[in-house]
């Protein structure tokens, strides 16, 4: 989710690695880190926009490094393009990617980087067509980076290597740094003369098709050890498929490699496991490029003897013999029990060390795995997922392996970070703190993707916060013991009721009854359903259909090559459903009800524009009987309209306004409940309204602007009118101001949240949360702790207590923010 995080207590607690005074951008997906062997200070890492950063205290703040690529360059994307996917495109993309970085262990004077997309396991996948992966148009090739003054400068060494080199790893022999081994999608590339020339002369391997590579120290000789994990090759074998591949391991820096395969190999065909099975036929019908049913067809036998794909291997430094190695089963093309295997023997005998669900907690194979001698029964500790991952098939996948120095092992399953103290036989999450009665309090590494939130909600210690994936959470009072300052929450919606609504776009609670909370989703469980609770979130019920996806035959072309592309990024399901925003109940009369579907959900987690479902399409969505039936309708907005956020008057709320983002957009009003609109009157530089507000004291009207893909300062900013729209004066500027939020207690506080266009020619270099305490008179930034600054959701003042702020991150859950010394007395009203 675009975040990185740093924990310097062992996990206790963790903090943004982010610049709080930078663009946002930096540091972003990390995908590599390395640190000095002589001094710990001193290390560097590499972000998935092809940039390299410095750090001289231990990753607790970074600096940009000496510029490794020609750096921001207009690679000739189109938002609104619907084969953009197609083409590879994810994101903007500001540099190109990069794969692997190191440092000489003897000398942290010399660097190494490798460029392109190796770990890509959403996207890179392998089959016979293309056993080594295949390159996308984001990522650079073919050379290495080499600097020998710490980073300060770098040397492209490409010569005799291939044109299209994928580098995964690289490592240097601590023995002799003048030998170094590259991973890359040309096998396992030697070299011995600090890199300036390169072979793959190695012997052993049975494909050289390499998914990952490692170094452990022998405790004898002291000489640098190398294992790797081989892409598992299917072939075919009458009835049935076997495999070729495994772990291996390297007593001569690569030149000769042995098998520690051991007894890896499962029996398929005798365990009760239908997911993995379907799994299997899904993989192998995908590496010989057919369908699975076809697959299915072809070789009906289950083999006895069978190896999945994995990707991952870590070695424990203290002990080359203990051995782990993983696979992701979700984004993979993979299979087989558990998520982590073991050795503690150097590759004899392999033990399944990561498991979960149903299938474990059921012991339906427990005499078969402790004839393999493995452990049986569930192992792994969640958080809020427990239940749902406890009941569940095992869906989610492992994301990531590694080990610290003192053995611990660190896996990611299903969103939870989770660690091993004893070699696997248990993992706990590292995330969370557990309080009981289902509440938790972050420890500060969120990668949930916050959305909107309800602090008013009728109740004054119970705010509302919506997420992408994870629900509806509300606040629990911090117990005896914690802090004051801290925020427990309760999830009421989601997980916690196993087939809930995941994925919340909107949410609103019925006048005068906080335990009626009604929420719309546009993707997931549930999604394009009106999803109502009368008792506080501890049951739910669809009231109302309103979207419903198209169907892939119902598509015309283009539509499905939009759909299928998103599908196969990971970005969403075919008939991706639009955006909802600002559900809203009338006040007075809360038989009507109101929402806007966003045709340029810009700030979403997907990106641009969304099709159309099949039974409704974008606009303002209006309900005259509680929510169970809806009619896209109102008179008066401009055709093609994108409708963002919809508020009502505080004290009329027949009165509507609505902010529309299109690059055509600007401010529309409604006296009757939205049966007619009109477009209010703005300065001419206003090309698009992203919020509206109304100060429900001086009922002043304020109003955020600028466009999300072009468009500088005099096009954006916020805008106030003290005379219902006759005329407007601005008091902030910046070119992209997502949101303006008054505080309901006090007029002269104002928050503004300023995001970063979606713009490859330049960058705004001051994003994040503004506040100003004189009406907008005077603003300081107030970015410090935030991850994904430039990408705040929502932000809004606290409605009970004026010296608290909330917010919501695109990828990193939600923050609570204290003016003055306010967090020794706590966000609850009582505190001030």
């Amino acid at each position: 989710m675009h975040v990185s995080y740093g924990t310097w207590n062992g996990g206790q607690s963790w903090q943004s690695l982010q610049d709080a005074d930078g663009t946002g951008n930096d540091m972003k997906r990390v995908i590599d880190v390395d640190f000095s062997r002589q001094d710990p200070d001193f290390g560097m890492a590499i972000d998935w926009n092809g940039w390299a950063y410095i750090t001289h205290d231990r990753g607790r703040s970074w600096t940009k490094a000496a510029e490794l690529t020609p750096g921001a360059q207009e690679l000739g994307y189109n938002p609104y393009d619907p084969t953009a996917f197609a083409k590879g495109w994810y994101d903007e993309q500001l540099g190109t990617r990069l794969s692997a970085i190191a440092v000489d262990p003897t000398n942290d004077r010399t660097w190494y980087i490798g460029p392109g997309n190796f770990f890509d396991v959403k996207g890179n996948h392998r089959s016979r067509a293309h056993p080594a992966g295949e390159p996308v148009a984001y990522a650079d090739y073919g050379y290495i980076l080499k600097s020998t003054d710490g980073g300060k400068s770098w040397h492209k060494i490409d010569e005799g290597l291939p044109k299209d080199l994928d580098v995964g790893k690289i490592i240097v022999d601590r023995s002799d740094p003048a030998h170094v081994a590259l991973l890359s999608n040309h096998g396992v590339l030697l070299s011995s003369d600090g890199g300036l020339t390169w072979d793959g002369n190695v012997a052993g391997l049975p494909s050289n098709l390499p998914r990952d590579l490692v170094s452990s120290t022998d405790p004898t000789t002291g000489r640098t050890i190398l294992f790797l994990v081989d892409q598992t090759v299917f072939e075919s074998k009458g009835r049935t498929v076997r495999s070729k591949g495994g772990v291996f391991r390297s007593n001569d820096f690569g030149r000769t490699w042995s098998s520690v395969t051991g007894d890896l190999a499962f029996d398929l065909a005798n365990i009760h496991y239908p997911l993995e099975v379907a799994r299997y036929y899904r993989t192998i019908g995908y590496w010989f490029g057919i369908t699975a049913d076809a697959a299915r067809t072809s070789w009906p036998d289950l083999p006895h003897s069978i190896l999945p794909v994995f990707n991952r291997i870590a070695v424990n430094p203290r002990n080359p013999e203990e051995i782990y190695v993983t696979y992701n089963k979700k984004h993979d093309y993979t299979f087989g029990p558990g998520d982590v295997w073991r050795t503690l023997d150097g590759g004899h005998h392999w033990e399944v060390v990561a498991r979960y669900g149903k299938y474990w907690r059921s012991g339906r194979d427990n005499r078969f795995w402790r004839k393999r001698n493995n452990p049986v029964g569930a192992n792994v500790t969640f958080s809020h997922l427990q239940s749902i991952l406890d009941s569940g098939a095992g869906l989610s996948g492992n994301r990531l392996l590694e080990i610290g120095p003192t053995g611990d092992v660190y896996i990611s399953i299903d969103q939870q970070t989770l660690r091993s103290r004893d070699r696997g036989r248990s993992w706990r999450q590292i995330d969370d703190d557990a309080l009981g009665n289902s509440v938790w309090i972050g420890r500060g590494d969120s990668d949930l993707p916050g959305r909107e939130m309800l602090l008013n909600t009728g109740a004054p210690n119970r705010r509302l916060f919506a997420s992408g994936e994870h629900g509806i959470w509300e606040t629990v009072p911090p117990p005896a013991g914690r802090s004051l300052g801290e925020v427990p929450v309760r999830q009421i919606e989601g997980q916690v009721h196993g087939d809930g609504m995941t994925s919340i776009s909107t949410m609103a609670v019925a006048p005068g009854n906080p335990d009626s909370i009604y929420a719309l989703s546009w993707r997931q469980d549930h999604a394009g359903r009106l999803r109502h609770t009368t008792d506080g979130g501890r049951s739910w019920r669809d009231i109302a259909t309103i979207f419903e996806p198209l169907s892939l035959q119902r598509m015309s072309k283009r539509e499905r090559l939009r759909v299928q592309a998103l599908a196969s990024s990971g970005k969403g399901p075919p008939g991706l459903l639009p955006a909802q925003n600002s559900l809203t109940i009338d006040q007075q009369d809360p038989r009507f009800m109101y929402f806007v579907s966003t045709r340029d959900a810009a700030s979403e987690v997907y990106r641009g524009p969304r099709m159309a479902s099949a039974k409704a399409g974008f606009g303002f969505y209006r309900s005259s009987d509680g929510g169970r039936h809806w009619k896209l309708t109102g008179a008066g907005f401009r055709e093609g309209a994108s409708l963002r956020r919809l508020i009502a008057d505080p004290d009329h709320p027949r009165i509507l306004y609505i902010a529309a983002n299109d690059d055509n957009g600007g401010l529309y009003k409604s006296m009757d409940r939205g049966t007619t609109w009109h477009k209010v009157p703005l300065p001419g530089t206003i090309r698009a309204v992203n919020c509206v507000s109304i100060d429900r004291h001086s009922h002043a009207i304020y109003v955020a602007t600028g466009r999300y893909y072009a468009g500088g300062m005099d096009a954006g900013g916020v805008w106030t009118s003290a005379d219902d729209g006759a005329t407007w004066n601005r008091i902030f500027a910046a070119p992209l101001v997502t949101q303006i939020a008054t505080s309901p207690i006090d007029p002269d506080i104002l928050l503004v949240t300023v995001t970063s266009q979606l713009t490859l020619k330049r960058r705004f270099m001051n994003p994040g949360l503004f506040l100003s305490l004189d009406r907008g008179k005077s603003w300081r930034k107030i970015n410090l702790g935030l991850a994904n600054h430039d990408q705040i959701v929502d932000a809004q003042p606290d409605p009970f207590n004026r010296n608290v702020l909330w917010a919501a991150g695109w990828g990193s859950g939600w923050y609570v923010g204290y003016i003055g010394d306010q967090e020794a007395k706590g966000w609850l009203p009582s505190g001030g």
